[in-house]
This record gives C-alpha cells, sequence and structure tokens, in this order.
C-alpha cells in the first residue's frame, strides 16, 4: 500500500518520473489538463495529498489549503509563477523548480521561430493555400545581419545566443543582473533601448509584477518598423493588446506566441487566428528528454521531501519553515 499520495497536475507523466515516485512510496493521482484551484484543493482533500507535481494550471490558495498533509509542491519546469508562493509559506509547504531542465528545447524552439518569422513561413504558406504563387514583392528577410535582442539573460537566453551567433545575428540583452564579459553580449542601459536596436525581441525573463506587460505599445513603437517579438517564457510579460495593434498597424512585421497571459487562450483570440502570428501551445519546453529531465527532477525532489531526504538547494525556490 501506498504511503504518500502525490497529484499530478496533467493527464500523464514521463515513466522514469513515475518510477522515482512509485519507489519512495508514492501512489499518483492523475489530472486533467489546466485543473483550476477549485478541483486540485477537491482532489487534495480527497486523497490527503502529500505533494502536488504541477505542470499544468494554477496551483492556489485553495489548492494548497485542501490537504493537511500536504507538504511541497514541485514544479514540472523552471517558473513558478504559477504557484501561490504566499499561500506555500503561509502553509510551510516546500515550492521546487527544475532549473536546465527544458534549457536546449526552450533555445531551439525559439530559433526556429525566429528563422520562421523573417522567411515569412506562416504568410507565404496561407497565400499558397489561398491559391497565389509568388505575388508582386513577396520576400523573406536575410537571417544574417539580424539583430536579435534578449530580455532577460539566463541559461535559455544564453544558448538562444549560442544558437543565433552561427547564423550571423547579432546579439545584445537588457537584464537586471549583470552579463559575464565571457559571454560576448553586450548590455543594453533599458529595454527601450533594447528594443530600438533588435529585429529581433526575444522574451526570456520570468513573470514578475516588474516584468507584467513590459512588452507594451512603447517598447513595440521604439522597435524598427518591420521587426519581430517571440514570446516562450510567460504570457503576461507581452501586452497582447498592444502587441495585436502593433501587428495591425504593420509596424511590426510578426510575432511567435508560445504562452498567453491566459492558458488555454479563449479560442476567439485574435492573435490565435492572426495572419502573421505563430501561435503554438505552451510546447517550446516540450521534447521527449525535456519532459524526463521535468519530471525525473520534480519527482526527485517530491520523495526527498517525503522520505526525509535532501534536496538540491539549486531546485528550492520556498524552504521548508
Amino acid at each position: 500500500m501506498a504511503r504518500f499520495n502525490v497529484i499530478m497536475t496533467a493527464p500523464r507523466l514521463a515513466p522514469a518520473a513515475v518510477a522515482v515516485l512509485e519507489q519512495a512510496g508514492c501512489a499518483i493521482h492523475y489530472t486533467g489538463p489546466y485543473p483550476s484551484g477549485a478541483v486540485l484543493g477537491e482532489l487534495a482533500a480527497r486523497v490527503r495529498a502529500d505533494a502536488i507535481l504541477s505542470r499544468q494550471g494554477q496551483v492556489n490558495a485553495v489548492a494548497i489549503a485542501g490537504s493537511p498533509l500536504l507538504r511541497i509542491v514541485a514544479r514540472h519546469g523552471v517558473g513558478v509563477d504559477e504557484v501561490d508562493l504566499v499561500a506555500a509559506r503561509a502553509h510551510g509547504v516546500i515550492v521546487t523548480n527544475a532549473p536546465g531542465s527544458n534549457t536546449r528545447a526552450v533555445a531551439e524552439h525559439s530559433m526556429a521561430a525566429m528563422l520562421a518569422l523573417a522567411k515569412g513561413l506562416k504568410p507565404f504558406g496561407l497565400a499558397v493555400a489561398a491559391g497565389e504563387w509568388r505575388a508582386a514583392g513577396a520576400s523573406g528577410r536575410d537571417i544574417a545581419g539580424l539583430r536579435l535582442g534578449l530580455l532577460g539573460f539566463g541559461a535559455i537566453a544564453r544558448a538562444v545566443a549560442a544558437l543565433a551567433r552561427p547564423f550571423g545575428i547579432s546579439v545584445a540583452a537588457f537584464t537586471r543582473g549583470p552579463i559575464e564579459a565571457a559571454d560576448g553580449v553586450p548590455r543594453a542601459d533599458s529595454l527601450l533601448e533594447l528594443a530600438a536596436a533588435s529585429d529581433v525581441l526575444s522574451v526570456h525573463c520570468p513573470l514578475t509584477p516588474e516584468t507584467r506587460g513590459c512588452v507594451g505599445a512603447a517598447v513595440l513603437a521604439a522597435m524598427p518598423t518591420g521587426g519581430f517579438v517571440i514570446n516562450t517564457a510567460r504570457g503576461g510579460i507581452v501586452d497582447e493588446d498592444a502587441l495585436l495593434a502593433a501587428l495591425n498597424s504593420g509596424h511590426i512585421a510578426g510575432a511567435a506566441l508560445d504562452v498567453f497571459a491566459t492558458e488555454p487562450p479563449p479560442p476567439d483570440h485574435p492573435l490565435l487566428t492572426h495572419p502573421r502570428v505563430l501561435a503554438t501551445p505552451h510546447v517550446s519546453g516540450v521534447t521527449p528528454d525535456s519532459l524526463t529531465a521535468m519530471g525525473v527532477m520534480a519527482a526527485e525532489c517530491i520523495a526527498a521531501a517525503l522520505t526525509g531526504g535532501t534536496i538540491p538547494p539549486e531546485r528550492i525556490v520556498v524552504p521548508a519553515c
């Protein structure tokens, strides 16, 4: 009989992660995609959950308060904005994440999006499907010589920079922290300065009160006409209304959005069907290797928390009281 009960906020978990939990004596209770806080709270109370492995949806105060036995919320990924950290601290619940688990996957997705935007793959595909063939003036952009601006300069942004350089793309960044000389990336003094010097603005910072909506009308207007925006971080960082207006005016030539302010976004969201937007369902970090890494790292944290082991300190976001 299982000693512990773990809620997995998604319908599946990598087999290697399942093995880690089962070896620690855990029974896993799966949910549907993006369960609400109320659903999680009810399930946590019913199964007397010891842990929540958070992949999809919000783990809010209701979910955290659902079970008096809850000891840990382990994120299946890096971002923790979907977890109510204040509620976790109030209830003495540990919160962990999985740093580095999907770095390469997100960087590759960002690079693929940049190439697709510059070469006009979506608008050309739509035109061909509509019966057009090499309309007058049809042209993609040269990749070599593009100026890439990175908002944030953590592990993913560094990986994007490394992928971009062999294409002849110049790279700059804006971040609150320092940039080491060895990285070879100039640091802009402000986001507006970065935007003004970027043909492509790619978002790689966490969602915080300071970054929410920071890519807004002023930043988009500062970009050169015909620029591109890529967001594989968190939807709330980009002001979606301002982006739509900039796309419709033609000032911004295209955008690639893997994340949205509300997930899943409503089906009538205008950016989902915009002819110059590449929309993907928050899957930039979802590959077989990254899913295994994220799941195993989260499972290891849960197993350690429940069995008296040691959680690697770099994974701890909210420590035990």
